[in-house]
Protein backbone atom coordinates (compact mmCIF):
# COMPACT_ATOMS: atom_id res chain seq x y z
CA UNK A 1 0.00 0.00 0.00
CA UNK A 2 1.03 3.35 -1.06
CA UNK A 3 1.57 6.62 1.69
CA UNK A 4 0.45 10.05 0.87
CA UNK A 5 0.68 13.29 2.29
CA UNK A 6 -2.45 15.70 1.20
CA UNK A 7 -1.36 18.97 0.62
CA UNK A 8 -4.58 21.56 0.86
CA UNK A 9 -3.43 25.12 0.03
CA UNK A 10 -6.15 27.99 -0.34
CA UNK A 11 -5.16 32.10 -0.48
CA UNK A 12 -8.28 34.49 1.19
CA UNK A 13 -9.30 35.38 -2.49
CA UNK A 14 -9.69 32.34 -3.87
CA UNK A 15 -11.82 30.76 -0.89
CA UNK A 16 -14.21 33.65 -0.96
CA UNK A 17 -14.29 33.78 -5.33
CA UNK A 18 -13.86 30.03 -6.40
CA UNK A 19 -15.07 28.23 -3.33
CA UNK A 20 -11.72 26.50 -2.61
CA UNK A 21 -12.47 25.61 0.85
CA UNK A 22 -9.62 23.66 2.87
CA UNK A 23 -12.57 21.57 4.31
CA UNK A 24 -14.00 20.70 0.71
CA UNK A 25 -10.28 20.22 -0.63
CA UNK A 26 -9.35 17.86 1.88
CA UNK A 27 -12.78 15.53 1.91
CA UNK A 28 -12.09 15.11 -2.14
CA UNK A 29 -8.58 13.94 -1.47
CA UNK A 30 -9.35 11.64 1.55
CA UNK A 31 -11.90 10.37 -1.34
CA UNK A 32 -9.40 9.77 -3.81
CA UNK A 33 -7.24 7.85 -1.14
CA UNK A 34 -10.10 5.02 0.03
CA UNK A 35 -10.29 4.38 -3.94
CA UNK A 36 -7.24 4.30 -4.81
CA UNK A 37 -6.14 2.23 -1.54
CA UNK A 38 -3.74 4.73 -0.25
CA UNK A 39 -2.47 5.35 3.57
CA UNK A 40 -2.84 8.97 4.52
CA UNK A 41 -0.06 9.91 6.54
CA UNK A 42 -0.24 13.91 7.18
CA UNK A 43 -2.35 16.73 5.91
CA UNK A 44 -0.85 20.07 5.56
CA UNK A 45 -2.93 22.94 5.47
CA UNK A 46 -1.50 25.87 4.11
CA UNK A 47 -2.82 29.45 3.15
CA UNK A 48 0.14 31.72 1.63
CA UNK A 49 -0.09 32.39 -2.00
CA UNK A 50 1.58 30.13 -4.72
CA UNK A 51 3.69 32.58 -6.16
CA UNK A 52 6.73 31.19 -4.41
CA UNK A 53 7.48 28.07 -2.21
CA UNK A 54 8.38 30.19 0.77
CA UNK A 55 5.56 29.12 2.78
CA UNK A 56 5.74 28.28 5.97
CA UNK A 57 3.88 25.04 6.06
CA UNK A 58 5.40 23.65 2.92
CA UNK A 59 9.40 24.43 4.36
CA UNK A 60 8.29 22.23 7.46
CA UNK A 61 7.02 19.53 5.26
CA UNK A 62 10.16 19.48 3.34
CA UNK A 63 11.97 18.76 6.75
CA UNK A 64 10.32 16.18 7.44
CA UNK A 65 10.47 14.61 4.37
CA UNK A 66 13.87 15.14 4.27
CA UNK A 67 14.08 13.64 7.85
CA UNK A 68 12.20 10.67 6.59
CA UNK A 69 13.17 9.76 3.55
CA UNK A 70 11.12 7.07 1.54
CA UNK A 71 7.81 6.88 4.24
CA UNK A 72 6.09 8.79 2.07
CA UNK A 73 5.40 8.28 -1.61
CA UNK A 74 2.99 10.48 -3.09
CA UNK A 75 2.00 14.25 -2.23
CA UNK A 76 -0.99 15.11 -3.13
CA UNK A 77 -3.31 17.79 -4.34
CA UNK A 78 -6.48 18.91 -6.11
CA UNK A 79 -4.70 20.97 -8.57
CA UNK A 80 -1.31 22.10 -10.08
CA UNK A 81 -2.45 25.35 -9.24
CA UNK A 82 -2.44 24.45 -5.66
CA UNK A 83 1.15 23.03 -5.63
CA UNK A 84 2.40 26.51 -7.54
CA UNK A 85 1.82 29.62 -9.62
CA UNK A 86 5.38 29.85 -10.90
CA UNK A 87 6.82 27.72 -13.43
CA UNK A 88 10.65 27.85 -12.73
CA UNK A 89 9.82 27.21 -9.42
CA UNK A 90 7.80 24.17 -9.89
CA UNK A 91 10.36 22.46 -12.14
CA UNK A 92 12.96 22.66 -9.30
CA UNK A 93 10.73 21.72 -6.60
CA UNK A 94 9.19 18.34 -8.52
CA UNK A 95 13.11 17.36 -9.58
CA UNK A 96 13.69 17.79 -5.36
CA UNK A 97 10.83 15.79 -4.15
CA UNK A 98 11.52 12.88 -6.68
CA UNK A 99 15.38 12.96 -5.11
CA UNK A 100 13.61 12.54 -2.01
CA UNK A 101 11.18 9.28 -2.92
CA UNK A 102 8.20 11.58 -3.56
CA UNK A 103 6.34 11.63 -6.76
CA UNK A 104 3.73 14.61 -6.97
CA UNK A 105 0.26 14.74 -8.45
CA UNK A 106 -2.69 16.73 -8.84
CA UNK A 107 -5.46 13.98 -8.28
CA UNK A 108 -8.04 16.19 -10.85
CA UNK A 109 -5.42 16.94 -13.60
CA UNK A 110 -3.56 13.29 -13.18
CA UNK A 111 -0.06 12.92 -15.67
CA UNK A 112 1.87 9.55 -15.97
CA UNK A 113 5.31 10.80 -16.43
CA UNK A 114 6.94 7.94 -17.52
CA UNK A 115 4.99 8.98 -20.99
CA UNK A 116 7.04 11.56 -22.24
CA UNK A 117 4.61 13.68 -23.98
CA UNK A 118 2.74 14.27 -20.60
CA UNK A 119 5.78 16.59 -19.91
CA UNK A 120 3.81 19.22 -22.20
CA UNK A 121 0.46 18.61 -20.96
CA UNK A 122 2.14 19.47 -17.41
CA UNK A 123 3.97 22.44 -18.58
CA UNK A 124 0.09 23.95 -19.72
CA UNK A 125 -0.98 22.96 -15.96
CA UNK A 126 1.81 24.74 -14.17
CA UNK A 127 1.76 27.89 -16.94
CA UNK A 128 -2.16 28.74 -16.86
CA UNK A 129 -1.98 29.83 -13.04
CA UNK A 130 1.12 31.80 -13.63
CA UNK A 131 -0.77 33.94 -16.81
CA UNK A 132 -3.42 34.10 -14.61
CA UNK A 133 -1.55 35.32 -11.89
CA UNK A 134 0.57 37.88 -14.12
CA UNK A 135 -2.81 39.12 -16.23
CA UNK A 136 -4.28 39.57 -12.49
CA UNK A 137 -0.93 41.34 -11.72
CA UNK A 138 -1.24 43.93 -14.71
CA UNK A 139 -4.67 44.31 -14.33
CA UNK A 140 -4.28 45.48 -10.78
CA UNK A 141 -1.15 47.48 -11.56
CA UNK A 142 -3.09 49.59 -14.29
CA UNK A 143 -5.99 50.09 -12.18
CA UNK A 144 -3.76 52.09 -9.69
CA UNK A 145 -2.10 53.92 -11.90
CA UNK A 146 -5.21 54.84 -13.83
CA UNK A 147 -6.86 56.00 -10.56
CA UNK A 148 -3.36 58.14 -9.69
CA UNK A 149 -3.87 59.70 -12.94
CA UNK A 150 -7.64 60.87 -12.56
CA UNK A 151 -6.08 62.04 -8.55
CA UNK A 152 -6.89 59.44 -6.03
CA UNK A 153 -4.66 58.33 -3.29
CA UNK A 154 -4.10 54.55 -3.39
CA UNK A 155 -2.95 52.63 -0.50
CA UNK A 156 -2.66 53.37 3.37
CA UNK A 157 -3.18 56.99 4.17
CA UNK A 158 -0.07 59.43 4.79
CA UNK A 159 0.27 60.65 8.51
CA UNK A 160 -2.39 63.29 8.66
CA UNK A 161 -4.88 61.95 6.73
CA UNK A 162 -7.06 58.81 7.54
CA UNK A 163 -8.92 56.46 5.04
CA UNK A 164 -12.71 57.11 4.42
CA UNK A 165 -15.09 55.58 2.62
CA UNK A 166 -18.52 57.39 0.68
CA UNK A 167 -21.64 56.06 0.33
CA UNK A 168 -21.11 54.70 -2.75
CA UNK A 169 -18.38 53.01 -1.63
CA UNK A 170 -15.88 55.15 -3.29
CA UNK A 171 -12.39 55.69 -1.21
CA UNK A 172 -11.06 58.46 -0.38
CA UNK A 173 -8.36 60.28 2.28
CA UNK A 174 -9.22 63.52 4.29
CA UNK A 175 -7.57 65.36 6.87
CA UNK A 176 -7.02 63.99 10.30
CA UNK A 177 -6.74 65.61 13.85
CA UNK A 178 -4.39 66.10 15.66
CA UNK A 179 -1.67 64.61 13.06
CA UNK A 180 -2.57 67.22 10.23
CA UNK A 181 -1.65 70.00 12.36
CA UNK A 182 1.47 68.73 13.67
CA UNK A 183 2.68 67.57 10.39
CA UNK A 184 2.06 71.33 8.86
CA UNK A 185 4.15 72.26 12.32
CA UNK A 186 6.81 69.68 10.96
CA UNK A 187 7.18 71.24 7.36
CA UNK A 188 7.18 75.20 8.84
CA UNK A 189 10.22 73.91 11.59
CA UNK A 190 11.86 71.93 8.51
CA UNK A 191 11.66 75.15 5.80
CA UNK A 192 12.89 77.12 8.51
CA UNK A 193 16.01 75.47 8.60
CA UNK A 194 16.92 76.27 12.57
CA UNK A 195 16.16 72.72 13.60
CA UNK A 196 17.41 69.13 12.01
CA UNK A 197 14.96 66.67 11.21
CA UNK A 198 16.06 64.16 14.19
CA UNK A 199 15.45 67.23 16.35
CA UNK A 200 12.09 67.67 14.94
CA UNK A 201 11.10 64.25 14.78
CA UNK A 202 11.77 64.31 18.61
CA UNK A 203 9.55 67.07 19.69
CA UNK A 204 6.70 65.95 17.10
CA UNK A 205 6.87 62.46 19.24
CA UNK A 206 6.75 64.78 21.96
CA UNK A 207 3.52 66.13 21.19
CA UNK A 208 1.98 62.64 21.12
CA UNK A 209 2.56 61.63 17.42
CA UNK A 210 4.16 57.88 17.17
CA UNK A 211 6.12 57.92 13.93
CA UNK A 212 9.54 55.96 13.30
CA UNK A 213 12.18 57.89 11.74
CA UNK A 214 11.78 56.44 8.26
CA UNK A 215 8.55 57.13 8.06
CA UNK A 216 9.61 60.85 8.98
CA UNK A 217 11.32 60.80 6.31
CA UNK A 218 8.67 59.26 3.82
CA UNK A 219 6.38 61.65 4.83
CA UNK A 220 8.28 64.80 4.48
CA UNK A 221 9.46 64.13 1.05
CA UNK A 222 5.52 62.94 -0.31
CA UNK A 223 3.99 65.57 -2.14
CA UNK A 224 0.50 64.39 -0.99
CA UNK A 225 0.72 66.80 1.61
CA UNK A 226 1.07 69.84 -0.95
CA UNK A 227 -1.72 68.25 -2.79
CA UNK A 228 0.06 66.22 -5.44
CA UNK A 229 0.18 62.34 -6.28
CA UNK A 230 3.75 61.01 -7.66
CA UNK A 231 3.12 58.58 -11.04
CA UNK A 232 5.79 56.65 -11.36
CA UNK A 233 7.91 56.47 -14.97
CA UNK A 234 6.51 53.33 -16.92
CA UNK A 235 7.72 52.72 -20.43
CA UNK A 236 7.27 55.64 -22.73
CA UNK A 237 5.40 57.57 -19.93
CA UNK A 238 7.82 59.94 -17.90
CA UNK A 239 7.57 60.06 -14.13
CA UNK A 240 5.85 63.56 -13.17
CA UNK A 241 3.24 64.88 -10.27
CA UNK A 242 -0.67 65.02 -10.65
CA UNK A 243 -3.27 67.33 -9.23
CA UNK A 244 -4.74 65.17 -6.31
CA UNK A 245 -8.33 64.96 -5.49
CA UNK A 246 -7.64 65.40 -1.57
CA UNK A 247 -7.47 68.73 0.44
CA UNK A 248 -3.90 69.52 0.71
CA UNK A 249 -1.97 71.00 4.29
CA UNK A 250 0.75 72.75 3.04
CA UNK A 251 1.33 74.78 -0.13
CA UNK A 252 3.23 73.91 -2.97
CA UNK A 253 5.89 76.39 -2.02
CA UNK A 254 6.29 75.64 1.83
CA UNK A 255 7.08 72.07 0.38
CA UNK A 256 9.23 72.51 -2.60
CA UNK A 257 11.16 74.84 -0.13
CA UNK A 258 11.43 71.86 2.42
CA UNK A 259 12.89 69.63 -0.47
CA UNK A 260 15.70 72.83 -0.97
CA UNK A 261 16.50 71.93 3.17
CA UNK A 262 16.65 68.16 2.53
CA UNK A 263 18.48 67.97 -0.68
CA UNK A 264 21.23 70.65 1.11
CA UNK A 265 20.35 73.34 -1.36
CA UNK A 266 19.49 75.78 2.31
CA UNK A 267 21.48 75.45 5.08
CA UNK A 268 20.15 73.23 8.40
CA UNK A 269 22.02 74.53 11.15
CA UNK A 270 20.87 71.79 13.17
CA UNK A 271 20.32 72.99 16.77
CA UNK A 272 19.83 71.08 19.83
CA UNK A 273 15.99 71.68 21.27
CA UNK A 274 16.61 71.14 24.47
CA UNK A 275 20.19 72.00 26.69
CA UNK A 276 21.09 72.45 30.04
CA UNK A 277 19.69 75.51 31.76
CA UNK A 278 22.93 77.36 32.39
CA UNK A 279 23.78 76.95 28.53
CA UNK A 280 21.70 78.74 26.06
CA UNK A 281 24.34 79.13 23.94
CA UNK A 282 25.49 75.83 23.36
CA UNK A 283 26.27 75.19 19.36
CA UNK A 284 25.55 78.64 18.72
CA UNK A 285 29.23 79.75 19.66
CA UNK A 286 31.76 79.08 17.38
CA UNK A 287 35.36 78.20 18.22
CA UNK A 288 38.13 81.21 17.79
CA UNK A 289 40.83 78.52 16.93
CA UNK A 290 39.30 76.26 15.23
CA UNK A 291 36.18 75.38 12.84
CA UNK A 292 34.27 73.53 15.26
CA UNK A 293 31.26 75.12 17.43
CA UNK A 294 31.60 75.21 21.41
CA UNK A 295 29.77 73.04 23.55
CA UNK A 296 29.39 73.17 27.13
CA UNK A 297 29.61 71.27 30.47
CA UNK A 298 30.15 71.98 34.41
CA UNK A 299 33.42 71.35 35.81
CA UNK A 300 33.69 70.72 39.52
CA UNK A 301 35.65 72.98 41.71
CA UNK A 302 36.69 72.69 45.35
CA UNK A 303 33.15 73.60 46.69
CA UNK A 304 30.64 73.95 43.73
CA UNK A 305 30.27 73.35 39.73
CA UNK A 306 31.41 75.84 37.43
CA UNK A 307 29.87 75.43 33.71
CA UNK A 308 31.90 76.22 30.64
CA UNK A 309 31.35 76.64 27.06
CA UNK A 310 34.36 74.52 25.37
CA UNK A 311 36.01 73.42 22.86
CA UNK A 312 35.90 69.11 22.31
CA UNK A 313 38.96 69.57 20.04
CA UNK A 314 42.77 69.97 21.57
CA UNK A 315 42.33 73.59 21.14
CA UNK A 316 41.67 74.28 24.36
CA UNK A 317 39.00 76.92 24.38
CA UNK A 318 37.44 77.93 26.85
CA UNK A 319 35.17 80.18 28.09
CA UNK A 320 32.91 80.76 31.31
CA UNK A 321 29.29 80.58 30.77
CA UNK A 322 28.57 83.10 33.36
CA UNK A 323 30.75 85.64 31.57
CA UNK A 324 29.53 84.51 27.95
CA UNK A 325 25.74 84.78 29.01
CA UNK A 326 26.11 87.67 30.33
CA UNK A 327 27.84 89.48 27.76
CA UNK A 328 25.14 87.63 25.29
CA UNK A 329 22.39 89.73 27.31
CA UNK A 330 24.28 93.23 27.24
CA UNK A 331 24.36 92.29 23.02
CA UNK A 332 20.51 91.15 23.24
CA UNK A 333 19.62 95.11 24.79
CA UNK A 334 21.27 96.57 21.90
CA UNK A 335 17.82 94.92 20.00
CA UNK A 336 15.67 97.29 22.31
CA UNK A 337 14.34 100.13 20.75
CA UNK A 338 15.63 103.01 22.65
CA UNK A 339 13.28 105.16 24.46
CA UNK A 340 12.25 108.11 22.66
CA UNK A 341 13.24 106.85 19.37
CA UNK A 342 9.62 104.57 18.59
CA UNK A 343 8.37 106.66 16.11
CA UNK A 344 11.96 106.72 14.41
CA UNK A 345 12.13 102.54 14.82
CA UNK A 346 8.76 102.73 12.98
CA UNK A 347 9.38 104.56 10.19
CA UNK A 348 12.79 102.79 9.24
CA UNK A 349 10.98 99.04 9.63
CA UNK A 350 8.19 100.71 7.41
CA UNK A 351 10.80 102.21 4.92
CA UNK A 352 12.44 98.25 4.97
CA UNK A 353 8.77 96.49 4.52
CA UNK A 354 8.00 98.75 1.39
CA UNK A 355 11.42 98.26 -0.14
CA UNK A 356 10.72 94.46 0.75
CA UNK A 357 7.39 94.51 -1.16
CA UNK A 358 8.66 96.05 -4.25
CA UNK A 359 11.49 93.58 -4.22
CA UNK A 360 8.38 91.19 -5.11
CA UNK A 361 7.88 92.29 -8.62
CA UNK A 362 11.52 92.27 -9.07
CA UNK A 363 11.51 88.23 -8.24
CA UNK A 364 8.08 87.21 -10.00
CA UNK A 365 9.81 88.85 -12.98
CA UNK A 366 12.35 86.81 -12.25
CA UNK A 367 10.99 84.03 -11.44
CA UNK A 368 9.04 83.86 -15.16
CA UNK A 369 12.49 84.81 -17.04
CA UNK A 370 13.72 81.22 -15.50
CA UNK A 371 10.51 79.79 -16.24
CA UNK A 372 10.58 80.76 -20.00
CA UNK A 373 14.81 79.62 -20.04
CA UNK A 374 13.61 75.85 -18.63
CA UNK A 375 11.01 75.92 -21.67
CA UNK A 376 13.48 77.07 -23.81
CA UNK A 377 15.62 73.66 -22.85
CA UNK A 378 13.07 71.95 -23.98
CA UNK A 379 12.19 73.34 -26.90
CA UNK A 380 15.93 73.45 -27.79
CA UNK A 381 16.27 69.94 -27.13
CA UNK A 382 13.40 68.95 -29.55
CA UNK A 383 14.96 70.39 -32.25
CA UNK A 384 18.50 68.89 -31.54
CA UNK A 385 16.02 65.61 -31.31
CA UNK A 386 14.53 66.36 -34.73
CA UNK A 387 17.77 67.00 -36.57
CA UNK A 388 19.42 63.46 -35.39
CA UNK A 389 22.01 65.63 -33.01
CA UNK A 390 20.87 63.19 -29.92
CA UNK A 391 18.31 60.25 -29.43
CA UNK A 392 14.95 60.31 -27.92
CA UNK A 393 16.59 58.89 -24.11
CA UNK A 394 18.68 62.40 -24.25
CA UNK A 395 16.14 64.85 -25.36
CA UNK A 396 13.99 62.91 -22.83
CA UNK A 397 16.44 63.31 -19.65
CA UNK A 398 16.57 67.20 -20.53
CA UNK A 399 13.26 67.22 -20.44
CA UNK A 400 12.86 65.74 -17.04
CA UNK A 401 14.82 67.73 -15.59
CA UNK A 402 13.53 71.09 -16.89
CA UNK A 403 10.32 69.93 -16.29
CA UNK A 404 10.63 69.06 -12.55
CA UNK A 405 12.71 72.62 -12.71
CA UNK A 406 9.64 74.25 -14.16
CA UNK A 407 7.34 72.79 -11.43
CA UNK A 408 9.30 73.90 -8.37
CA UNK A 409 9.77 77.78 -10.11
CA UNK A 410 6.08 77.90 -10.74
CA UNK A 411 5.70 76.72 -6.99
CA UNK A 412 7.65 79.64 -5.99
CA UNK A 413 5.78 82.11 -8.26
CA UNK A 414 2.39 80.69 -6.56
CA UNK A 415 3.69 81.76 -3.35
CA UNK A 416 5.39 84.83 -4.40
CA UNK A 417 1.81 85.97 -5.99
CA UNK A 418 0.37 85.07 -2.77
CA UNK A 419 2.39 87.40 -1.23
CA UNK A 420 1.84 90.49 -3.72
CA UNK A 421 -1.92 90.25 -2.76
CA UNK A 422 -1.50 89.94 0.97
CA UNK A 423 0.20 93.01 1.05
CA UNK A 424 -0.25 94.38 4.55
CA UNK A 425 -0.88 97.90 6.33
CA UNK A 426 2.17 97.79 7.85
CA UNK A 427 2.59 100.56 10.05
CA UNK A 428 0.14 99.25 12.90
CA UNK A 429 2.13 96.00 12.81
CA UNK A 430 5.55 97.93 13.06
CA UNK A 431 3.94 99.80 16.10
CA UNK A 432 3.13 96.90 17.92
CA UNK A 433 6.07 94.88 17.40
CA UNK A 434 8.30 97.86 18.65
CA UNK A 435 6.41 97.43 21.79
CA UNK A 436 7.06 93.73 22.29
CA UNK A 437 10.01 94.10 21.52
CA UNK A 438 10.59 96.81 24.14
CA UNK A 439 10.12 93.58 26.77
CA UNK A 440 12.59 91.11 24.70
CA UNK A 441 14.92 91.04 27.57
CA UNK A 442 11.98 89.99 30.17
CA UNK A 443 10.82 87.66 27.37
CA UNK A 444 14.02 85.80 26.73
CA UNK A 445 14.97 85.75 31.22
CA UNK A 446 11.07 84.27 31.44
CA UNK A 447 11.18 81.42 28.13
CA UNK A 448 11.84 78.06 28.69
CA UNK A 449 15.55 76.93 27.81
CA UNK A 450 14.22 75.44 24.11
CA UNK A 451 12.07 79.57 23.65
CA UNK A 452 15.67 80.47 24.37
CA UNK A 453 17.59 78.55 22.16
CA UNK A 454 14.80 78.93 19.09
CA UNK A 455 14.63 83.37 19.94
CA UNK A 456 18.82 82.86 19.37
CA UNK A 457 18.68 81.23 16.06
CA UNK A 458 15.98 83.70 14.57
CA UNK A 459 18.10 86.48 16.05
CA UNK A 460 21.18 84.79 14.89
CA UNK A 461 21.12 82.57 12.17
CA UNK A 462 24.68 82.24 11.66
CA UNK A 463 25.79 81.33 14.91
CA UNK A 464 28.01 83.96 17.31
CA UNK A 465 31.95 84.45 18.13
CA UNK A 466 32.95 85.04 21.32
CA UNK A 467 35.85 87.16 23.05
CA UNK A 468 36.96 89.38 25.60
CA UNK A 469 34.84 92.42 22.89
CA UNK A 470 31.76 90.87 23.95
CA UNK A 471 29.78 88.65 21.37
CA UNK A 472 29.78 89.38 17.80
CA UNK A 473 27.71 87.15 14.73
CA UNK A 474 28.53 87.42 10.67
CA UNK A 475 25.07 88.02 10.21
CA UNK A 476 22.02 88.19 12.32
CA UNK A 477 17.95 88.45 11.75
CA UNK A 478 17.09 91.06 8.86
CA UNK A 479 14.30 92.99 10.64
CA UNK A 480 16.32 93.13 14.03
CA UNK A 481 19.00 94.41 12.48
CA UNK A 482 17.50 97.34 11.25
CA UNK A 483 16.79 98.22 14.99
CA UNK A 484 19.91 97.05 16.12
CA UNK A 485 22.26 99.27 13.96
CA UNK A 486 19.72 102.55 14.76
CA UNK A 487 20.67 102.04 18.16
CA UNK A 488 24.47 102.02 17.41
CA UNK A 489 23.84 104.99 15.43
CA UNK A 490 21.91 106.45 17.83
CA UNK A 491 25.04 105.36 20.62
CA UNK A 492 27.27 106.66 19.00
CA UNK A 493 26.34 109.98 17.71
CA UNK A 494 25.62 110.46 21.88
CA UNK A 495 29.34 109.20 22.39
CA UNK A 496 30.50 111.98 19.62
CA UNK A 497 31.63 108.98 17.39
CA UNK A 498 32.29 109.69 13.75
CA UNK A 499 31.57 105.88 13.23
CA UNK A 500 30.49 102.53 14.25
CA UNK A 501 32.03 100.22 11.56
CA UNK A 502 33.69 98.28 14.40
CA UNK A 503 30.46 97.30 16.01
CA UNK A 504 28.50 96.48 13.20
CA UNK A 505 28.09 92.78 12.30
CA UNK A 506 30.60 91.89 9.24
CA UNK A 507 30.73 89.49 6.47
CA UNK A 508 33.38 86.37 6.74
Amino acid sequence: MKTADLYVRVSTDEQAQKGYSPRSQEHVLRQYCEMQNIKVRNVIFEDHSAKTFNRPEWKKLLITLKKHKHKTDLLLFTKWDRFSRNTSDAYQMITTLKKLGVDPQAIEQPLDMSIPENKMMLAIYLTTPEIENDRRGLNTFFGIRQAKKEGRWMGKAPLGYANKARENGSRYIAIKEPEASVMKWVFEQLSEGIFSGEQILHAMREKGIKCSKNNFYTCVRNPAYCGKIRLAEYKDEPARLVQALHEPLISEGLFYKVQDVLDGRKKVYGLAIATPKDLPLRNFLKCPKCPRMLTGSASKGRTTYRVYYHCRSACGVRFRAEEVNKSFMEELLLFLPRKGYSELFVETVTDCYNNQTRSIKEERKELIQHINEQNNRIDKARELMLSDEIDAAEFRKVKDDASEQVVRLEAKLNTVMEQSSNLLNIRPIAEKAILNLEMLDRFFDDSTIAGQRYLVGMLFPEKLTYSEGGCRTTKMNEAASVIYVKNKELQAKKMGQKSVLKTLPHKG
